[in-house]
């Protein structure tokens, strides 16, 4: 008997060194689910302690306690609804033309649009095509009930990257079917970890993921997953629908006048600063527009000292200022228009977390520039890929790229008739995700 409990106190420790990395694998895969909403505790308690100091976290947490009394107030339980989640103002973009499509195409539907961001919800809380508009409340199993028990949804569409476990097992409970529109999947992601079969479960239960491209479909492939279809970006449609929406602004018509002209999108100061040192020492080259991505006074007035030469904001163009070198456009929702006058563009954000909207200037035929921060932007490494952008990390790259494009036609005309095929190419999204949903 002594003899078998020194051998079976000798192969116990064993036993544990070989199989404890499978044993805390299984108990991290059962209590994953515990240790998620643990999380969304977490957050919430965060942003709750913080909302005092800070604008976002308070409209946020206030935005959440409202929610479900908007959807007491205006759901009718009469109507049809279809719910539509963004996480912030650039998802949106991207739902956008799928939700003006079931407007168009199935009007008996009402549309409840929820954001999960202020950025979105706050420039978009009066949307007139959307029936109700509200935060999404934190994924907790009690506001998945609440939530949906409310809007009782009969179709549910989640854009890009919306992964919430509770809203999702829920829509599963109810079967209410439940799409991914314009998603796209990278290798660093939870999904394709050796921990990730939580999240592995989450995108089984969507009835059907559309996503953007091959390298997406080769990574759910490699987990077993086959409920997706390639059916591509529906920004695309989006910039395609804008440009063919697009006013006309007297005021950069005439600031431009015969010469050509440079227009940078959405820029934050390392653009600025960078194409800035070009401008004083090349002002005649062209025209410059700046549409800086924030406006206040004091970042309009760092960005007029960086030039050394005349310039002038367009809220206070007129006939004698044409004349300026430099125009900032120093209010909002005018930059998609205002490309259309561009003879080359800038869009900011290279230099920070990524790139703003490239296919805004591209899909009017004119080649773009970014900062280095781009590899995360699909249409980012495609547009350099077919010549039809460039991408600089300083002065030197920024002047080679520029002048090579303004002194040789031939290459400027591949480099912009590039840009425009790329988002024609890419155009169809909307339908194929109409078809497949219906």
């Amino acid at each position: 008997m002594a003899q078998r409990l020194n051998g079976f106190i000798t192969i116990v420790p064993l036993c544990l060194c070989t199989f404890a990395p499978f044993f805390y694998l299984c108990l991290l895969i059962i209590y994953m689910r515990h240790i998620y909403n643990l999380g969304i505790f977490f957050y919430r308690a965060i942003a709750w302690l913080i909302s005092p100091f800070d604008g976002k976290a308070r409209l946020w947490i206030n935005g959440q306690k409202r929610s479900i009394e908007i959807l007491n107030q205006k759901i009718n339980r009469s109507n049809r609804y279809i719910w539509i989640h963004c996480a912030s103002l650039g998802e949106f973009e991207q739902g956008r033309p799928v939700i003006e499509s079931i407007k168009k195409e199935k009007p008996w539907y009402k549309i409840v649009l929820t954001f999960f961001s202020p950025s979105g919800y706050e420039v978009r809380k009066n949307w007139p095509v959307a029936d109700v508009i509200c935060y999404l409340p934190a994924d907790t199993p009690s506001n998945a009930r609440k939530f949906i028990s409310i809007v009782n949804p009969e179709k549910v569409i989640f854009v890009k990257y919306e992964f919430w476990n509770n809203y999702i097992s829920e829509l599963g409970r109810k079967d209410i079917p439940l799409f991914l529109i314009s998603g796209i999947f990278r290798t660093n992601q939870h999904f394709f970890r050796w921990y990730g079969g939580f999240f592995r479960n989450i995108l089984k239960k969507f009835t059907r993921i559309y996503i953007q491209d091959e390298m997406s479909q080769n990574l759910l492939r490699s987990i077993g997953l086959e409920n997706f279809s390639i059916a591509g970006d529906t920004r695309f449609d989006r910039v395609v629908q804008i440009a063919s929406e697009a006013t006309s602004i007297p005021a950069i018509e005439q600031f431009r006048g015969s010469e050509k002209l440079f227009l940078a999108g959405s820029s934050w100061p390392p653009d600025e600063e960078i194409i800035a040192s070009y401008i004083i020492n090349n002002p005649e080259k062209m025209k410059w527009v700046f549409a800086p991505h924030e406006i206040d006074e004091e970042n309009i007035r760092r960005l007029e000292k960086l030039f050394r030469i005349k310039c002038v904001r367009f809220s206070e163009f007129n006939a004698e200022s044409a004349g300026a070198r430099v125009m900032i456009i120093d209010n909002m929702g005018m930059l998609s228009s205002a490309y259309r006058y561009a003879y080359i563009a800038a869009v900011g954000g290279g230099f920070g977390k990524g790139i703003h909207n490239i296919l805004e200037p591209a899909c009017w035929r004119i080649p773009v520039l970014f900062g280095p921060e781009h590899k995360k932007s699909r249409e980012a490494v495609d547009l350099i890929a077919v010549s039809g952008a460039g991408s600089f990390k300083n002065a030197i790259e920024f002047e080679a790229i520029l002048d090579r494009w303004l002194s040789d036609d031939d290459l400027y005309k591949k480099a912009a008739d590039s840009s425009l095929k790329y988002v024609n190419d890419n155009r169809g999204a909307t339908a194929r995700i109409m078809k497949e949903i219906e």
